[in-house]
This record gives C-alpha cells, sequence and structure tokens, in this order.
C-alpha cells in the first residue's frame, strides 16, 4: 500500500510512500522534501530578481540627435600647368618679312623652368610603315645641310616664354629654294629635368623622347606661325 503527499508551496508536488517505511521514515522523508523543494523556489526567485534588476537599469535609447551641419564648398581652383612635359607642333614659312624666324610663344597651360629642357625637330622627310601608313621622319635641330649656295643651318633658342626657330647660312637667304623655306614644320618638346636624370635618352630621337613624357601623336599641339 502507498501513502500519497500533498505539498503547496509554490505549486503542487505528489510523493509516494511504500508501506513498508516506518513512520518515523515518513517524517524524516517529508522534511527533506519540504526544504528541497523551498530551496529550489528561492534559487528561482534570486535569479528572476537579478534578471529584473539588470534590465531595469538600461533605460529606453534617447531620441537621435540632430543632424550635423554641411561642410563649406570649397572654391574651383585655377587650372593647373603641365609639369610632366609636352609636345608641340609649329608650321611657318621663313622670309625676308620674318628675318626667317619662327616665333612662338608658350601658351598658359606651359609653364618653362630654368632646369627644364627644351628640343626642337625638323620634319625631313615622310616614308610608310608596312601598312602603307604614313610615317614622319624628324631631325633633331641643329641640322646643318651642304648645298650649292653654300652651308645653311636651321638652329634654335628659347626662354622661359618662346621659342625662336632660325635660319643662318654663309649665302644670302634670298638665294634658298621654297623647299627649304615654305610650309616648314617644327615639334617642340619640353622635358622636365627630373625625368632626364640618370636615364640612357637618346635626345636625337624624337620617339623615344615622346615614350619618356608618354605623349602619342595624337596628343601633339600643333599651331601656325606667321
Amino acid at each position: 500500500m502507498w501513502f500519497f503527499l500533498k505539498i503547496s508551496i509554490f505549486g503542487t508536488l505528489f510523493v509516494s510512500i511504500p508501506e513498508t517505511k516506518c513512520i518515523q521514515d515518513y517524517s524524516g522523508a517529508r522534511h527533506t522534501i519540504l526544504n528541497l523543494i523551498i530551496m529550489k523556489k528561492v534559487s528561482l526567485l534570486l535569479a528572476l530578481l537579478t534578471t529584473v534588476f539588470f534590465v531595469s537599469c538600461e533605460g529606453p535609447s534617447g531620441p537621435p540627435g540632430p543632424p550635423g551641419f554641411d561642410g563649406r564648398d570649397g572654391l574651383d581652383g585655377l587650372d593647373g600647368v603641365n609639369i610632366l612635359g609636352t609636345v608641340i607642333d609649329i608650321e611657318g614659312t621663313f622670309d625676308f618679312n620674318n628675318d626667317y624666324t619662327l616665333f612662338y610663344e608658350f601658351p598658359t597651360t606651359v609653364e618653362v623652368f630654368e632646369t627644364d629642357v627644351v628640343l626642337v625637330y625638323l620634319l625631313w622627310d615622310q616614308t610608310e610603315d608596312n601598312l602603307g601608313q604614313p610615317v614622319d621622319i624628324w631631325r633633331a635641330l641643329p641640322q646643318t645641310l651642304i648645298l650649292n649656295e653654300g652651308l645653311l643651318q636651321y638652329n634654335f633658342d628659347h626662354t622661359f616664354f618662346d621659342v625662336s626657330v632660325f635660319l643662318d647660312a654663309d649665302f644670302n637667304l634670298a638665294l634658298l629654294d621654297p623647299v627649304y623655306t615654305d610650309n616648314q614644320v617644327f615639334r617642340i618638346a619640353i622635358l622636365p629635368a627630373d625625368l632626364l636624370s640618370g636615364s640612357r635618352l637618346d635626345r636625337s630621337n624624337i620617339d623615344q623622347v615622346m615614350n619618356l613624357i608618354n605623349v602619342e601623336d595624337k596628343d601633339v599641339l600643333r599651331y601656325k606661325v606667321n
């Protein structure tokens, strides 16, 4: 035969006690079970109170702050100058009126410094590549020709602001055939000295010069001068 005990402390517990147990054992078992139930309920209550305490310490999120002010817009800057190198073609005719000199003033976008190197090339002739495309042949100035009339030289000088290409000869320049004076094309290359430092550049080779400053033929500026 079994006895059933109902204890109501935060709930209900059913305990079965065999008939073979004595009355003294029943009383001790009842006391032990009661203690276990009380300890379990107290532990649960403490855990619940701890959770409520920590949750209550963190208040609700406050409202978002006002947005910051936009930064002040910068002013548009002026166009800069080209400091990486420039290649310019000029075309003109040498005659008595211009003293057999072609004068070209550098544009404001090109600034020449004292340490810069200015090179000038004469379009000497034109040939074709394997695809039949025209290929220009350039000769670096000064360039001296031996003619029937005597010696003719294409030469140049420059300042920080301009370049002048001129003819020099040991005979009267008025005697020159127009092939040497009319519609002559010259290529001007301006190179920063830093690019030439330590390089083995062949200055007479316009292709090497243009490769050094990363300029292609399509990038060359072209002007006509008097």
